[in-house]
């Protein structure tokens, strides 16, 4: 299947799908203060821009996403990376590993208040707690997987030493799987923003709560569709500086 065919097909799915939410919307077989239209949503965009939120909300949640988002990528990839490499400590780290990642981020809430206060940097915190184990396991299995010949080749080269070994033949043969977590991490932020949020950080998560306390479920909705497109965004992004930097893969 060509890239324009494939494209063309997810476009009429998302079309298919509006029309099937805006046709059960108008049916009022679900009240639309339960379940508002597509067609809502920008008459909502509109009043969101003209009072300041949306974009007050967007730039918070896109503050602590960020910072959240690059903390946790660069421990993550850096331990598991180092998990890899050195058997001594892998086995030291392994069973901290085995007590800690079964602990979802949420779980975390009560501490990082206590930790950082009701501040962005518990949001940075929670967001890069989730996006560390995606990262770890991730650069772990990569690095894991190099071919071991290449190695041995490495240093047959005079490459044997850790620097060079790390950066011009283990790195380099792990970057498909690093990018892929790399890429993960970007969908699992987005969603431990919102539940970050939920306890009174200001940001998206927090707009949609204080909404959906008052029932302004077209409000809801279109933060919803707001985390939709800046994932959307952040992964098309994402998705071209991938395909240049493995460019040599093709």
């Amino acid at each position: 299947m060509s890239k324009r065919t494939a494209a063309l097909l997810s476009a009429a799915g998302v079309i298919v799908f509006l029309a099937a939410w805006e046709g059960l919307g108008r049916s009022g077989i679900v009240p639309q203060r339960l379940l508002p239209s597509p067609s809502a949503v920008p008459a909502t965009f509109l009043s969101e821009i003209r009072n300041g939120q949306w974009q007050a909300m967007v730039l918070a949640s896109l503050s602590h996403y960020l910072s959240g988002l690059a903390l946790g990528s660069f421990l993550g990839i850096a331990v598991g990376t180092a998990a890899a490499l050195w058997p001594r400590f892998n086995a030291f780290q392994a069973g901290i590993v085995r007590m800690l990642r079964p602990i979802p981020a949420i779980a975390w809430i009560p501490f990082a208040i206590i930790w950082f206060g009701v501040s962005e940097a518990s949001a940075s915190f929670l967001i890069a707690l989730t996006v560390f184990w995606i990262n770890y396991f991730a650069a772990y299995a990569a690095v894991s997987a190099v071919d071991k010949d290449l190695i041995e080749l490495g240093h047959a080269f005079g490459q044997g030493a850790l620097v060079p070994r790390l950066f011009k033949i283990i790195l380099p043969g792990a970057l498909p799987g690093i990018f892929a977590g790399l890429r993960a991490g970007l969908g699992q932020g987005w969603m431990t923003v919102v539940a970050a949020e939920l306890f009174g950080i200001p940001g998206v998560g927090m707009r949609m709560m204080e909404a959906s306390g008052l029932l302004a479920t077209h409000i809801v909705v279109l933060y919803m569709i707001t985390i939709a497109v800046l994932y959307g965004i952040s992964d098309f992004l994402f998705v071209r500086v991938q395909s240049r930097v493995l460019a040599w893969q093709r």
